[in-house]
């Protein structure tokens, strides 16, 4: 394509620029970089996708908490895969997997619970635990477990 349009222009003495005087320095198209972006070069910038000016609030990292989280329809889809590699024993019928031991802090609720899952997580959210509970499965956090285990029978 680009031969064709030279070829076009062979003999002519500005290749279809006006005149010699035209295109020679960087005053011709603007300014050098991102000047005009706000001004003669406005259009150009949107159509870039340039954003000026601040917008928001940047939060300190000492209030930012990154979690690693697992939706409950990923752990029932690779549930039989995890007690092949060692990482979730099978019970019975039931699933027993403790989730702090590959570093996951979160359970979230997207997806299908089809097995009975016995899932131990620092955080389980609500429909991830109504999930887990209507497949006769137990959503377990390790606060729950530590009372469970201090209490003693109380003598009548």
């Amino acid at each position: 394509m680009a031969k064709q349009r030279t070829k076009k222009f062979r003999g002519k003495r500005t290749f279809g620029n006006g005149t010699h005087k035209n295109r020679r320095g960087g005053g011709s198209r603007g300014g050098r970089g991102n000047a005009g972006t706000c001004k003669h070069h406005f259009v150009r910038s949107l159509q870039l996708g340039l954003t000026f000016g601040k917008h928001g609030f940047k939060r300190p990292p000492s209030v930012v908490e990154d979690c690693t989280i697992v939706n409950v329809g990923e752990i029932d889809e690779a549930i039989e895969q995890l007690v092949i590699d060692g990482v979730a024993e099978k019970k019975g019928d039931a699933y027993h997997i403790d989730l702090a031991n590959i570093g996951i802090e979160k359970v979230l609720g997207s997806g299908r619970v089809t097995k009975p899952l016995f899932i131990t997580a620092g955080e389980f959210s609500s429909t991830a635990k109504q999930k887990i509970d209507e497949a006769k499965g137990k959503a377990i956090e390790p606060a729950e477990e530590a009372v469970e285990t201090t209490e003693a029978p109380k003598p009548e």
